[in-house]
């Protein structure tokens, strides 16, 4: 028995792997185009339910016989059962192809055909005439970019919601936990930890509520469409029926009421929800690196917070610790960082009636969403659960810190607290050493007005 199969397409014969679900236009692809990683999964079984849904809405309005509807809709049911491993095994394209992902909506097409044909040989079902009917690649291959970023947002946001509430739990326990301040790197006022910790919630519930507000623009499908925007050869009231069953099949409220130029044409969506993903990703860069710096050490840094060692840290430094989550979260910022250049110079490629950069649009996004979904979970459950602050480490700083002279200038004034400070430091003496040797504050005074927790206005804000 062959190895192969030769099936023809419009341009002529093709040898098929005889065991293949795919027909001569995947084929082509796969030589055609062998660099770089796969089509990711979530776009094969975004679109395989998007032609599962365009053959019921094709039933429901008489453009395809419910005998050729059905099978499809079977074949694809199959399909859509298979694991990930299982399911790649006829998937084989990969995201550098065409920009409009037709050949992976033909390779959906094939697959879907050559399914039904094993289900029932007896019904033929065309990969284009059939599987496609209704349908371009133009106007299904955005509909699944929106459909799986809308997914990928909701394995997202429940993971910066956890680290939110983990937080929290920080903020709450070390609220009246007083610490130096610092601006532009040098000594500042005291504030509580609990504060500092109180930053750190306070932007990631703004990047949370700037992707809940941003999303619903991806729920505006681009099916219906079809080739240049027109909706040729598309029946009636079809776009809104796929746009209804996916929604069911996703819990989403997509649409298909929708500009279809604008739908092919532009990715504007996918765009301005991908810059609320790069600016979770900055705050998580600041917030990771505050925590490993504040836990730097712990002889020779600032030791200010303890964080759980999770792996040795050094191959030939024994009982080193490093802060390796943070290391993970911040390199998955770096990279959202470059996607999001991937995403807006792809967002800019509409030329007329299609956008051609649509697969590494896509992609990006998706390894964007997961990144920042995986690594803030491991920050969060890896290093933020375990930390502890060095209260005594924190009492020292503040202590020795010449910036509590602050406190006397509402008193004194502001220049002859700035000399008590440089005094202080020029003598290498204790800020009170310095106050008092000043004869501007007697010592009752600079021990009433130097109340560190006081300062902080940390009861205040309780």
């Amino acid at each position: 028995m062959s190895d192969y199969r030769t099936e023809e397409d419009t341009l002529g014969p093709v040898k098929i792997p005889a065991s293949a679900l795919w027909g001569p236009q995947t084929e082509r692809s796969r030589n055609n185009f062998p660099t770089g990683q796969f089509m990711p999964l979530a776009i094969i079984r975004a679109l395989l339910n998007i032609k599962k849904a365009a053959a019921q809405a094709n039933m429901e309005t008489n453009a395809i016989s419910d005998e050729k509807g059905n099978l499809i809709v079977k074949a694809i049911d199959e399909l859509l059962a298979l694991s990930d491993e299982d399911l790649r095994k006829d998937f084989p394209l990969k995201v550098y192809q065409t920009g409009s992902g037709t050949q992976t909506n033909m390779n959906t097409n094939e697959v879907v055909a050559h399914k039904a044909h094993q289900l029932n040989p007896a019904i033929e079902i065309l990969p284009n005439d059939d599987v496609n009917k209704g349908q371009s690649s133009n106007d299904t291959f955005p509909t699944a970019m929106n459909v799986v970023a809308l997914e990928a947002l909701d394995k997202l946001k429940p993971a910066v919601q956890h680290l939110i509430d983990e937080l929290k739990v920080k903020q709450d326990k070390y609220w009246k936990t007083v610490k130096v301040g610092r601006t532009h790197l040098q000594d500042a006022v005291p504030l509580t930890f609990g504060q500092e910790v109180s930053g750190y919630v306070a932007a990631l519930e703004h990047d949370l509520d700037y992707i809940k507000t941003l999303e619903p623009t991806l729920n505006e499908l681009a099916i219906g469409g079809t080739a240049v925007g027109t909706g040729l050869n598309a029946a009636e009231g079809m776009p809104e029926k796929i746009a209804e069953k996916l929604s069911a099949v996703y819990g989403l409220n997509l649409t298909a009421k929708s500009n279809k130029f604008y739908g092919l044409a532009n990715h504007s969506g996918l765009d301005v929800v991908h810059g609320s993903l790069k600016t979770l990703a900055a705050d998580m860069f600041k917030i990771a690196q505050d925590i490993r710096f504040l836990a730097s050490g712990p002889r020779a840094g600032y030791d200010e917070l303890n964080i759980p060692a999770n792996e040795p840290g050094s191959s030939i430094m024994p009982g080193k610790v490093n802060p390796t989550q943070a290391e993970a979260v911040t390199m998955a910022a770096l990279r959202v960082f470059g996607n999001d250049t991937v995403v807006t110079m792809a967002s800019s490629q509409g030329n007329f009636e299609m956008n051609v950069y649509k697969p590494v649009m896509i992609d990006a996004f998706l390894e964007s969403a997961d990144l920042l979904a995986g690594t803030i979970t491991g920050f969060t459950d890896r290093c933020v659960k375990g930390l502890t602050v060095n209260e005594k480490r924190m009492a020292e700083l503040v202590d020795n810190s010449l910036m509590t002279v602050t406190a006397l200038s509402p008193h004194i004034g502001y220049h002859d607290s700035a000399k008590i400070a440089q005094a202080a430091d020029k003598a290498g003496s204790t800020l009170k050493e310095a106050a008092l040797k000043s004869g501007k504050v007697t010592e009752e005074q600079y021990d009433e007005w130097m109340d560190m927790l006081k300062m902080t206005n940390a009861d205040r804000q309780d």
